[in-house]
């Protein structure tokens, strides 16, 4: 069975909850095992053990937050692993315009770097869900949206 991790830094909740929500839309591709983690259990060799790899934060200054900065800088020891496993990003942020997709944007260079696979969509929030504040009704869509794209993709390419 393919396997998933859903990884998160979450100091208020609200990247948890949409990391529950992301976990619950790939947990509806039946051939692949999802598990969700807290960042601080979470040591970057972990990162080897799955197929897909989502990854959130929340946005702090228009950048993830430094716990999850950290795991991708701890990552370079093993630089070229990830190639061809299939990530994804999402992200929290106390405004509209308070950098969310930058903060997106740049847990998705960490993987491109890393040789992963990104799933985006045309449709909605292009580059991976993003919340202001508590996950709305259209960020909980968006993140079980992503889930299930990942989780398919998983099952295509690894």
């Amino acid at each position: 069975m393919k396997k998933l991790a859903v990884v998160y830094y979450s100091r208020t909740g609200n990247t948890e909850s949409m990391a529950e929500a992301i976990a619950e839309g790939a947990r509806k591709e039946s051939e692949v095992s999802v598990d969700v983690e807290k960042l601080e259990n979470f040591p970057a060799e972990k990162m080897l053990e799955y197929d897909g790899l989502i990854v959130g934060s929340p946005t702090y200054y228009g950048s993830m937050a430094y716990q999850v900065k950290k795991l991708f800088d701890d990552s370079v020891v093993f630089h070229g692993k990830l190639a061809g496993k299939v990530g994804g990003a999402f992200s929290s942020a106390a405004n509209v315009g308070g950098g969310n997709e930058t903060t997106i944007t740049g847990i998705l260079n960490a993987m491109l770097i890393h040789g992963m696979i990104i799933e985006g969509t045309s449709n909605g929030d292009h580059f991976g869900p993003v919340a202001i504040g508590a996950p709305d009704t259209r960020a909980n869509s968006g993140c079980k949206a992503l889930g299930k794209r990942v989780a398919a993709l998983v099952t295509k390419l690894t």
